[in-house]
């Protein structure tokens, strides 16, 4: 191995821990909401690719999950406007 794919390796290994940091925060924060969104994770085409630019999916939710969620955003938008 090169001491570029040494360099492209570590990168990308930095970048997945940064990926499933922020995944694991947001999954956090909305669960403190009572909030679960079951396909929350990483976007495995979005890893792999050479220049990755990973995404994290936020996936599918039913209805009841949806109105959750609106809801605590709603709130935060309000409370941000009266700060």
């Amino acid at each position: 191995m090169t001491n570029a794919h040494r360099k492209r390796s570590a990168d990308s290994a930095r970048l997945t821990n940064l990926v499933q940091d922020a995944r694991d925060e947001l999954d956090a924060a909305l669960r403190a909401n009572g909030i679960t969104l079951p396909s929350l994770g990483l976007d495995p085409m979005t890893m792999a690719a050479r220049n990755a630019c990973p995404l994290v999916n936020l996936g599918r939710c039913n209805v009841q999950t949806v109105e959750l969620l609106t809801a605590v955003l709603r709130r935060a938008a309000e409370r941000q406007k009266n700060d």
